[in-house]
């Protein structure tokens, strides 16, 4: 786009919002940063990964500044991968994520506490005509691009919540998302469970049908799909940084839902996602 009008950097973005209403909507006023505390600390470092679900605390940049973060860093893991390890070591101080990994990891001791619940679903289970039902998975092959991964932890809970033992009832399998989705539609894999736009994709191919989609099916629908997490010595240390932060996401998240394109075309040229 050559026309400057569609240039949006992050203060055109929010001011745009602000001139369509949108600021008035979700708390934008600056009273009510001023009226608290000052942060304890003027640095928040965040994870960076290329992720629908997480474009609400990229949307937030301009809203941390004036919560009175002068010093906003994104963090991207070297070694690939979540941001579980660096959420623990304190070299992030506080990230929105899926939350199965995170409380696994959690469950194992790791210094990380949960803050608040960002939106519900994401994931849709697409399965073969060999599996009609999450019963049928018994016995079956299902991709995901890792053991522990994101889409092994939801698909082992989905399984064990109906009777099933992941770890001996399902064969998992570990390939990258076009290869599953390859051998779905040649049914040499019985179910995969697509993140955005897989499900949009393999629906305009016909491949498979849903058996769960964690958007409208309860009880997955009932539960909080990725929540916003911080290190817990930060989050000790820091209580009116954490607070704060955790504000700017969450109006972050609102912008989102309300202003979902100029949101998407903000993190593209942002360079957050492709």
């Amino acid at each position: 786009m050559n026309n400057r009008a569609d240039q949006w950097d992050r203060r055109k973005f929010l001011h745009g919002l602000t001139l369509a209403g949108t600021a008035g909507l979700v708390g934008l006023r600056p009273g009510l940063a001023v009226a608290e505390p000052p942060p304890e600390t003027t640095r928040i470092r965040l994870f960076q990964w290329n992720s629908l679900c997480v474009t609400p605390q990229f949307v937030a940049e301009e809203l941390l500044r004036s919560e009175g973060f002068g010093d906003i860093q994104y963090v991207r893991n070297p070694q690939g991968g979540g941001p579980e390890k660096l959420l623990a070591s304190g070299e992030v101080d506080i990230n929105s994520q899926y939350s199965a990994p995170l409380i696994v990891r959690v469950d194992a001791g790791d210094p990380v506490m949960f803050l608040a619940g960002l939106h519900v679903g994401c994931f849709e289970l697409f399965g073969t005509n060999r599996v009609r039902t999450i019963h049928d998975l018994k016995g079956k092959t299902v991709a995901v691009a890792a053991l522990g991964s994101v889409a092994h932890v939801f698909i082992s809970t989905i399984v064990a919540y109906v009777g099933l033992d992941p770890r001996r009832d399902v064969n998992f399998v570990t390939l990258q998302p076009a290869e599953a989705k390859r051998l779905l539609a040649e049914g040499k894999i019985d179910a995969y469970l697509g993140f955005p736009p897989d499900p949009l994709e393999l629906r305009a191919q016909n491949v498979g049908h849903v058996l769960l989609n964690s958007v409208v099916d309860r009880p997955w629908s009932q539960y909080f799909c990725c929540m916003v997490s911080a290190n817990r010595e930060f989050a000790r240390r820091n209580p009116v940084a954490t607070k704060r932060a955790l504000r700017a996401i969450l109006k972050g998240d609102a912008i989102c839902a309300l202003e979902p394109e100029r949101a998407a075309r903000f993190v593209v040229e942002r360079g957050f996602a492709d």
